[in-house]
């Protein structure tokens, strides 16, 4: 029996999450000014929920439901989510975390191509003017002044985002025979030992106590934000949550101002309502079509 829906208490979870997330990434750029290596960061970022998650199903004698038929599928999900984590996660230590954050918001705009070039689906006008809006504010943001935004930073977040929406074409294909738990743990699974191996070969330096808090932290912050958006969608769709998700753009502009003294410049003032706008146009047909799932419906 499918959980009762409670749409104002999925905002809530969803919001919840979406601050998790941007303290995630608050923690891992000020790591990284610490001097503290990306790899060993992915590693803990996903050691801790693993064993976290491992030991919440064995209290409960539930390690059953960790079972799959498709560890193939996991591994490959896994392999193309560490490289979308490792972009994720190493942006922030480039350029602005507003900056950032807004680019990981054409994620929805690299999923309606992918649709297209992977799924065969028919885009009509309002998601192919969604793309055209997006991209526009990816131009204006970017700018002619690479001291605001380094084209490697730039490339790093737009491959982040791309990253992120080829994993969403995977989690559909999993969720129809696989449990949350189960897509979470064998992620860690598979993307720790990978991530072991990388920064255990460049060597483990040794923190201090704040550094370990911050790594701690990182792992923590992070499997909150998986269940908080796993709960969240328990209780309300895609559609009517994902709103909550540019709260994010709020929550990583007061971060980057009480840490680091960044304001966003007039560019992204501009960029980011454009790129915000074209992920709700995208949000929002996605409802419409979702609502006539038993229908023939048009291109949207």
């Amino acid at each position: 029996m499918p959980p009762t829906q409670r749409p104002i208490y999925a905002l809530a979870l969803r919001l919840l999450a979406m601050v998790a997330i941007s303290v995630m990434l608050l923690l891992v750029k000020l790591s990284g000014e610490r001097g503290i290596w990306l790899p060993e960061t992915l590693f803990w970022r996903q050691f801790l929920p693993g064993i976290a998650l491992f030991g919440w199903l064995a209290a409960r004698g539930e390690i059953g439901r960790l079972a799959t038929k498709r560890p193939w599928i996991h591994a490959r999900r896994a392999l193309i989510g560490g490289l979308g984590m490792f972009l994720t996660l190493g942006v922030v230590q480039i350029i602005p975390l507003a900056e950032a954050t807004v680019l990981g918001f054409t994620s929805p705009i690299f999923a309606v191509l992918l649709a297209v070039v992977l799924l065969g689906e028919k885009v009509g006008p309002w998601r192919w003017t969604a793309v055209i809006l997006g991209l526009a504010g990816v131009v204006i943001i970017a700018g002619p002044d690479r001291a605001h935004i380094p084209l490697i930073g730039l490339a790093t977040g737009i491959g982040a985002a791309f990253m992120v929406a080829l994993i969403s074409i995977q989690l559909r294909d999993l969720g129809r025979t696989e449990e949350p738990v189960s897509v979470v743990f064998w992620f860690s699974a598979f993307c720790t030992p990978a991530f072991a191996l990388v920064f255990l070969r460049i060597g483990v330096p040794h923190h201090d106590l704040a550094g370990w808090a911050m790594l701690a932290g990182i792992g923590v912050t992070g499997l909150a934000a998986q269940l908080l958006m796993t709960a969240a969608l328990r209780y309300g769709s895609v559609a009517s949550v994902i709103v909550m998700d540019y709260s994010q753009f709020g929550w990583a502009m007061l971060w980057g101002w009480l840490f680091f003294s960044n304001v966003p410049g007039a560019q992204t003032w501009i960029g980011a309502p454009a790129i915000i706008a074209a992920g709700l146009i995208i949000a929002w047909r996605e409802q419409v079509r979702g609502s006539r799932s038993g229908e023939r419906s048009p291109a949207a």
